[in-house]
């Protein structure tokens, strides 16, 4: 599937603010089932911006705008070619054993009622991809896709006491489960094309990947109740949504600030690009 993909991020401020530095991870990489045909990153203000990898392999920029800044507008547009590996994701950069994912965050704090949550799966046998299905079944039935009563800073404790949430708490929640349970897990943030024709979107997509021995690392899609497809395109990864955080940053001055995101995905008809990048 070709998917475009356009992502646009505008901050307002009360007052100028003196400066504004960002972190910007909206970048896709290649992979097995994944390869970046085009992808730019346009800044409404004069600034410098660097690009770096992070620590978990994240294509990262960062810039640095001089103000006086009234409001800063970000947009990163391109295509992705995507190719369904039923959930198996392969060909990423990974420079940590699968042992770092079993890391607590607070975000991902683990509490009695997700660890009892968990030990249920364990009816579906000893085989952790059982497993790992049959909790992203019952994560999915239990939980209420609702955008309402959390925020960025929601635990996954938090949301699994309301039984509701968006993707990134549901994503969390999976998380937190999986570790629990011993299983190695991380925070993946995306885009996700949908089948029902809206192509508008209020944010992008989270979803997990949990490590498998032989199989690897498997993406597990809980807002949606399935491994991912190449509906899915891949842009972050992290211990949490803090690492894999699409925008993050600081300014000086500037007083009250208000931040729109605008996120745009569709499919575009044709042929699919069969060239890989090494």
């Amino acid at each position: 599937m070709r998917i475009q993909i356009s992502h646009e991020t505008v901050y307002r401020y009360e007052e100028p603010a003196r400066g504004v530095i960002q972190t910007l991870r909206l970048t896709p990489r290649n992979h097995d089932g994944q390869y970046v045909e085009s992808w730019r990153i346009d800044v409404a203000e004069n600034c410098q911006l660097h690009q770096h990898e992070d620590a978990f392999g994240n294509i990262s920029h960062v810039i640095s705008v001089e103000g006086p800044v009234t409001d800063l507008r970000v947009l990163v547009e391109g295509q992705v070619d995507t190719q369904d590996t039923h959930g198996v994701v392969a060909g990423t950069i990974e420079r940590f054993p699968p042992s770092l994912y079993l890391r607590e965050t607070p975000l991902t704090q683990i509490d009695p009622a997700i660890a009892e949550f968990a030990e249920l799966s364990k009816r579906a046998g000893d085989v952790p991809l059982n497993i790992l299905h049959d909790l992203l079944e019952r994560l999915h039935d239990t939980m209420v896709f609702d955008n309402t009563p959390t925020e960025a800073t929601t635990t996954a404790a938090e949301a699994f006491a309301l039984r509701r949430g968006v993707c990134q708490d549901l994503t969390h929640i999976f998380i937190a489960a999986t570790r629990s349970l011993g299983i190695p897990a991380r925070y993946i943030g995306g885009h996700f094309h949908r089948e029902d024709g809206v192509t508008e979107q209020e944010a992008g997509h989270a979803w997990a990947e949990a490590f498998v021995p032989v199989l690897g690392w498997i993406a597990f899609d809980t807002a949606n109740g399935m491994c991912a497809t190449d509906a899915h395109v891949r842009v972050a990864v992290g211990l949490d949504y803090l690492g894999a955080a699409p925008v993050r940053g600081s300014r000086y001055g500037g007083g009250a600030e208000s931040m729109d995101v605008s996120v745009r995905v569709h499919q575009v008809r044709g042929q699919t690009q069969s060239q890989r990048q090494s």
